[in-house]
């Protein structure tokens, strides 16, 4: 592809045939985005699967964690998830079990994107999903009905209407439940039958009254740690999970990487290719880590952000600065956009937030500005300063 100078945010062109398929889908979910992956690790696979797993336990984890050369597969796979490999494995293990899995973990720690990417190698299916919120019913967890179709003819098991995790019960897929502590206490427990006991009753019928669970059904579940306390699951229900901690990513590359894959894949869906300037992500990542530092001294939460510093939090950042560069600027990714992006992103309780943001970028960043003095630092200083006085 023909190159501009300078610029770093190019357009993809309009025949190219991904760009012409993510046209279709606003967001493709991981076994269409990855199809030709999955299809090619099918059709090498020899190993073991458990019940009717489209892939072994070790391609579940190649495709997720990507091929290293020792595998000296035809293709390469590429990394999907960043984490550490015990994780991944751990949870595909506890999948091909009699018990649920649990991703529990800080916000932006990648535990909806890993259980996405475990559903779509296991099952062909990310899809059945239910969404944890203080308005979850039960109804949504089991099945409802089509009201006109009871009326006319009664209930009946073509007049039920199955939740998602029904579905997946059926089909013998796996069903995911995500922020599964935002939902009351009944409803959670609403899982405890599902998980134990395989099945799921209908009382209204008299005939044909349960649905069973085919093999290959399991429930991937995540929680967000910051919520302990709001929701607590029932004993009953922790027993039926494996709990699998998701740890704040704190190593500078691992970080790197994630930031990279996820723009990239965020920018693919507006036609873009992206090449974020190595000196602007080194800013980013230093002031967050400087951001999380000064947050861990803080005493009290009016000392702190309301923002978990999230590397997902990061990667809105740098979204929103390549969007905004690409469309109201110079086409090139600067320094001053992507700290006007970090303080719009950052900033959400007025005023308290601006008064820690302002004290942070008078203290910490202004000294950045003094040790590394560089453009690209005394551009990101400017540029947060313009933006808070705009709030």
């Amino acid at each position: 592809m023909p190159r501009t100078k300078n610029n770093t945010v190019k357009a993809i062109p309009e025949n190219n045939n991904q760009a012409a398929q993510q046209d279709v889908i606003l967001r493709q979910p991981a076994e269409l985005k990855y199809r030709e992956e999955l299809d090619y690790l099918a059709s090498i696979d020899d190993g073991t699967k458990p019940f009717n797993w489209k892939l072994s336990p070790q391609m579940v984890r190649t495709f997720v964690l990507g091929s290293t050369p020792s595998q000296k597969l035809e293709r390469v796979i590429e990394q999907k998830w960043y984490g550490d490999r015990a994780i991944a494995e751990r949870a595909i293990v506890t999948l091909a079990s009699d018990r649920g899995l649990l991703l529990i973990g800080d916000p932006g720690t990648g535990k909806s994107w890993l259980a996405e990417l475990l559903a779509a190698a296991i099952c062909g299916n990310s899809t059945y999903v239910v969404q944890g919120t203080a308005g979850t019913t039960e109804d949504q967890i089991k099945y409802s009905w089509n009201v006109a179709m009871v009326i006319a003819a009664g209930q009946s098991r073509d007049s039920l209407i199955p939740s998602p995790m029904m579905a997946a019960m059926q089909n013998g897929a796996m069903g995911r439940f995500e922020e599964l502590t935002r939902c009351t206490s009944d409803v959670q427990d609403a899982l405890i039958s599902i998980l134990s006991e395989k099945y799921i009753s209908i009382p209204e019928l008299k005939d044909d009254n349960v649905v069973f669970a085919q093999p290959g059904f399991n429930i991937i579940a995540t929680a967000n740690s910051r919520d302990r306390g709001v929701n607590e699951l029932s004993s009953a229900l922790k027993r039926r999970f494996n709990f699998v901690h998701m740890p704040v990513v704190t190593n500078r590359k691992q970080e790197k990487e994630i930031i990279l894959f996820r723009t990239k894949e965020l920018m693919n869906r507006h036609g873009f290719e992206v090449e974020v300037p190595p000196t602007l992500l080194d800013v980013l990542l230093q002031t967050f880590a400087d951001l999380r530092e000064t947050s861990n001294a803080a005493t009290s939460d009016e000392q702190k952000l309301e923002s978990a510093l999230s590397t997902a939090e990061q990667i809105g950042v740098l979204e929103d600065a390549i969007l905004h560069s690409r469309y109201f600027g110079s086409t090139s990714l600067e320094a001053g956009t992507l700290a006007r992006s970090l303080v719009g992103t950052l900033v959400r309780r007025l005023p308290e937030d601006i008064s820690v943001i302002n004290q942070f970028w008078h203290s910490v960043v202004e000294k950045r500005t003094q040790e590394a003095k560089t453009s690209e630092w005394n551009e990101f200083l400017q540029g947060g300063k313009e933006a808070m006085g705009l709030k």
